[in-house]
């Protein structure tokens, strides 16, 4: 049987801490229900079409946490297919703090969202950088 989805924020520990604070019980019921999408849904293809940031976090080989600010036009964050994310990072400040992390660590986090409609949605999986495809240019 696959592990739900919510293993990923809701480990052993966390659920211990839901328990003990009176909180698991509604999470539980989310998990039971099927939890949260594996995929890219319309709706949240819609959501990122109009989204113009989004926050990258990232960790390099110690597990030392890097979160990044990521903007551009109106949904420069890209499906790619069901599951998969594409954007194009422009250097800026030059720091390569997320390369560096994605070379050594490819686990990922993406934080969007719309202040305006105070809704958010929070993206785990994994990164890799992608140079010189002309396909994905």
């Amino acid at each position: 049987m696959a592990k739900p989805i919510s293993d990923i924020t809701f480990t052993p520990t966390v659920k211990a801490i839901q328990i003990r604070k009176g909180s698991r019980g509604s999470y539980s019921k989310v998990e039971q229900s099927g939890g949260w999408n594996r995929e890219v849904t319309d709706g949240l293809e819609g959501f990122l079409a109009d989204l113009d940031m989004f926050y990258l976090g990232t960790a390099n080989a110690e597990g030392q946490p890097y979160v990044q600010y990521r903007g551009g036009s109106p949904g420069f964050l890209k499906v790619v297919d069901p599951h998969t994310l594409a954007f194009a990072d422009f250097s800026r400040n030059r720091q390569y703090i997320s390369l560096g992390n994605l070379s050594e660590n490819p686990n990922a986090f993406i934080f969007l969202m719309d202040y305006a409609n105070s809704r958010r949605i929070k993206v785990w999986g994994t990164a890799k950088v992608v140079e010189e495809d002309e396909e994905l240019l």
